[in-house]
């Protein structure tokens, strides 16, 4: 009895510890920062949980960042993951974790539910629970510049992390990660965009709202326009010929009286 009690608290433990590392890995799920797997933090040292190295197939962009930053002034950026493993189940698609060194971020309007400040620090965003489930693996943020002259530059952190939606941290997962440095200076309102990947970028489709015309049967209309005109050729040299024909002929009886008495003239010309 007593190697049975052993045996369950054995048991016991084990199963705490498995819920443990599976809360770990539900909680990822609604965001993520600091010092993950004693790395250093995530922003730099990158998700790890899923893979040990950065995978190129993933491009993460940041968009609208400065060439140069006022101080005091917000910037609206725009982080979007392109590539990655396909969406197998459930609703995740995927994860950011931002860091400035100095300023504060937060949400850009319209994303107040899909991204926060990790454990309230300001100077960090992640995503949250419904910010992971973004059909286009895209967020928007707000980057407060920092009030004073700063004598650095400042840099910004980015890590970006594609899932399948199995909710297991796996090396089936792909993550990448991107950093930038801003200098204070003159802020000419023009933006960039900064990326990090291969490259390999699919922009999507335009919108186009126009009816195909070779679905409207434009090459049907175009075979019976040029019929017309064809035929509108052939109408008019038939008309001149009958013009010809007739309209100068001394036996058409619908000849004008003129052309009557010049041919008469001409006939009796010998007679002068």
């Amino acid at each position: 009895m007593q190697g049975l009690d052993l045996f369950s608290k054995r048991l016991m433990v084990l199963s705490l510890i498995l819920m443990f590392i599976a809360g770990t890995s539900q909680a990822l799920h609604s965001g993520v920062g600091g010092d993950v797997n004693n790395e250093g933090d995530v922003t730099i040292a990158g998700c790890t949980c899923h893979a040990s190295e950065p995978d190129n197939s993933v491009t993460i962009v940041l968009d609208g960042v400065p060439y140069h930053y006022s101080a005091n002034t917000n910037y609206e950026m725009r982080i979007q993951l392109i590539g990655g493993p396909d969406i197998l189940s459930g609703g995740q698609t995927g994860g950011f974790s931002i860091r400035v060194s100095s300023g504060t971020l937060s949400a850009a309007e319209g994303y107040e539910n899909l991204v926060q400040n990790w454990e309230g620090d300001e100077s960090t965003l992640t995503h949250t629970s419904s910010g992971s489930e973004t059909e286009d693996r895209a967020w928007s943020l707000i980057w407060a510049s920092p009030e004073a002259s700063e004598e650095e530059p400042v840099t910004i952190w980015l890590v970006g992390n594609s899932v399948n939606g199995d909710q297991i941290p796996s090396s089936l997962d792909r993550w990448n990660r991107l950093s930038v440095t801003l200098e204070e200076g003159e802020d000419n309102g023009k933006t960039r965009t900064i990326f990090s990947g291969n490259g390999d970028i699919n922009p999507p489709a335009p919108i186009n709202e126009e009816v195909d015309l070779h679905h409207m049967g434009a090459k049907l209309r175009a075979h019976w326009l040029g019929l017309l005109g064809f035929g509108a050729v052939i109408l008019v040299i038939v008309f001149c010929g009958f013009f010809l024909r007739y309209g100068f002929s001394r036996h058409y009886e619908g000849r004008s009286n003129l052309l009557r008495l010049r041919i008469k003239h001409l006939r009796r010309g010998d007679q002068l």
